[in-house]
């Protein structure tokens, strides 16, 4: 079992970098693989709609996404994490997300089946606010793109009114649900 993190926050060592840390923790409790990318440490252009991706399933810019297509694709579960910038993913993760139109193309313009079956996925999100509706449309955006990549929906941790960093180890529960979160995510 081979399990992803991809950290979306540009603050390491911040409150999603902490849940996600955790969340692999547990992961690995139960004997996975984990593998952690800092999204804000690679370099990866915003999709351009060359459509390149329309005629073989491969984006034609060359940038640190090269790498990230194989991970995606290999990985058993796979758990986004970021925090809420005005009630959205950061930017670098969206990036991330768009550039994944090359894996959207293979799958439902090519045919193309991702690999494997039964590959789960989670998300992590922390918010400084308490809105009622803070969460909405991240949730809708990581499930349409775990559906892209042939990974099912099936964990969340959403914390709200977290935004010092490290504020959340002053959470009750926060860390230990993480953990939680990885370990059930990384069971079969």
């Amino acid at each position: 079992m081979r399990v992803l993190g991809i950290m979306g926050s540009p603050r390491i060592k911040g409150n999603t970098d902490l849940l996600l840390d955790e969340a692999l923790k547990g992961a690995q409790s139960q004997g996975a693989e984990v593998e952690k990318i800092t999204v804000d440490k690679l370099k990866i252009s915003p999709c351009r709609e060359y459509y390149g991706c329309l005629r073989d399933g491969n984006c034609i810019i060359r940038d640190d996404m090269d790498g990230i297509y194989p991970k995606l694709l290999n990985a058993d579960g796979v758990i986004v994490a970021s925090p809420m910038f005005f009630y959205g993913l950061t930017s670098q993760l969206k990036a991330l997300i768009d550039r994944c139109q090359a894996l959207w193309a293979r799958k439902y313009i090519l045919k193309q089946n991702p690999p494997g079956s039964g590959r789960k996925g989670a998300f992590i999100a922390v918010g400084a606010t308490k809105g009622r509706k803070l969460f909405d449309g991240s949730i809708l955006t990581v499930k349409y793109f775990f559906q892209a990549i042939g990974i099912e929906y099936t964990e969340e941790l959403l914390v709200r009114g977290v935004d010092k960093k490290g504020e959340i180890r002053e959470h009750p529960t926060a860390l230990k649900d993480a953990f939680e979160l990885g370990k059930s995510l990384a069971q079969r």
